[in-house]
């Protein structure tokens, strides 16, 4: 079983146990939205991949559902400038992660560990960093690894060479799932961190004087 997938596994046990409601709130997701979005990602993940041409196929789990959640996500966006971030995000992710493919050993022996994993770990990462917000991140670490494919698929096909493009599948589903919850987690993370600093400041400005806690002034 992939990383990918366990990941999802995890992510669905997480759930389960309320672990992740903080997490799915910002995300605007019910319990069982997000279960039946996990469940239809593994399992369609582990379906054939769905031909809709000579050289273009996509795959359930790894690019349809992943796509209509990120779709789901940018209709529920806060503002219009959250949605233009979002795809702006996802517009340097695919171009971060196109750059990595070119960087990396083109024959899949010569690396150490599968490519996709780095993939989904860079997208994760450079989402977070230009999406901020927990539906941001994640719709430009899906969007961004998808795009990127279809960028080099086009630049194949300019060069004459005829190569399919599975979009989704072919292990295209771990990058997507990782960089997903890596773009997320992060972005969690780092808010959570925030709120509990500016929190702390909060509390610090306080002062106790006749049994209660008043204000007290701002230290320059």
């Amino acid at each position: 079983m992939s990383l990918g997938l366990i990941l999802l596994i995890v992510t669905a046990i997480l759930i389960l146990f309320g672990v992740a409601q903080r997490v799915l709130d910002k995300l605007r997701l019910t319990d069982r939205q997000a279960l039946l979005m996990v469940a239809l990602i593994f399992f369609g993940g582990l379906l054939g991949d769905i031909p809709l041409g000579e050289r273009l196929s996509v795959n359930l789990g790894g690019a349809v559902v992943p796509l209509i959640l990120c779709v789901y996500l940018l209709v529920k966006a806060g503002t219009a400038w959250e949605r233009w971030r979002s795809l702006l995000a996802a517009l340097i992710t695919a171009a971060a992660v196109w750059l990595i493919g070119h960087l990396t050993p083109s024959e899949p022996e010569a690396m150490p560990f599968d490519v996709n994993y780095a993939y989904g770990l860079a997208a994760g990462l450079i989402a977070y960093l230009f999406g901020r917000s927990r539906r941001a991140a994640f719709v430009a670490g899906v969007l961004g690894v998808m795009a990127a494919d279809i960028a080099q698929a086009v630049v194949n096909w300019n060069q004459g060479i005829d190569q399919r493009l599975a979009l989704g599948g072919a292990g295209a589903v771990d990058a997507i799932v990782i960089s997903g919850l890596v773009a997320v987690l992060l972005a969690e993370l780092v808010g959570e961190l925030t709120e509990r600093v500016v929190r702390g400041r909060r509390e610090e400005s306080r002062a106790f004087q006749d049994g209660h806690f008043v204000r007290g002034e701002k230290r320059k």
